[in-house]
């Protein structure tokens, strides 16, 4: 319903997506309810704020597999109406989502990432905003708040369920140690996305840093990821 939050039209669709024929939708287990129980794992979709599942991935996880769905908007239009909800205009925003992505929330997750019960399932979808008219928003929308998220299509998907999966994102070309820098530029990402990207990786086991070149970070993937110690939080990166 529009102007509820709490579960947006985009979550409820998903979830409907999500499910196969048998499958339960809304089952409370182990005390935490489900969006999704199938007959072989848990699927919980999650369009934003990866943090708020890490309670709950630590209680299921050692027992259950858990699927973690998200999406991300490969094309959004922007759909504006007024305090009655009648439409007012409709454009299409030129921001496009892409796969990389994922790190900016993944990066809340990193050891529960590379849980061997846990996996990713990141749809590239295309979705409609609506912005209300009710004087409630942020001053970057001035004042004008976000009712509601709709799906209108999956337009592709990637599953992440082992370390391979992740470490694919990595450009081929990319040369062995890398700077955030080179891996912006390679994969034509800003270099704050870069960040988050080798951020995550290295927390998950996944590269490790070898020096600096400069005054920026050298990082190669590891070559044996389970043996590798995960990163500081509070650590500082290029």
């Amino acid at each position: 319903m529009i102007g509820t939050l709490q579960e947006t039209s985009l979550h409820h669709e998903l979830k409907n997506w999500c499910a196969r024929p048998g499958d339960r939708l809304e089952v409370v287990v182990d005390g935490y309810e489900i969006d999704v129980v199938g007959q072989d794992r848990l699927i919980e979709v999650q369009t934003g704020n990866f943090g708020a599942m890490k309670g709950k991935l630590k209680a299921l996880l050692p027992d259950h597999q858990v699927q973690l769905v998200y999406p991300i908007a490969r094309e959004r239009w922007v759909c504006r109406v007024d305090r009655r909800d009648r439409p007012v205009s409709r454009r299409k925003s030129p921001k496009r989502g892409r796969m990389e992505d994922l790190f900016g929330e993944l990066m809340r997750l990193p050891e529960e990432a590379v849980h061997e019960n846990f996996s990713l399932r990141v749809l590239l979808t295309q979705e409609e905003v609506v912005w209300r008219d009710d004087g409630r928003g942020s001053w970057r929308r001035k004042g004008w708040s976000v009712a509601d998220r709709r799906l209108l299509a999956v337009v592709d998907e990637r599953l992440f369920e082992d370390v391979e999966a992740y470490l694919s994102l990595l450009p081929a070309e990319l040369p062995a140690p890398f700077t955030n820098k080179e891996l912006a530029e390679s994969l034509k990402l800003q270099r704050p996305q870069a960040t988050k990207m080798t951020y995550c990786l290295r927390r998950m086991g996944l590269l490790e840093q070898v020096g600096k070149r400069g005054r920026f970070n050298l990082y190669q993937v590891w070559r044996n990821p389970e043996e590798c110690a995960t990163g500081k939080a509070g650590e500082s990166d290029d």
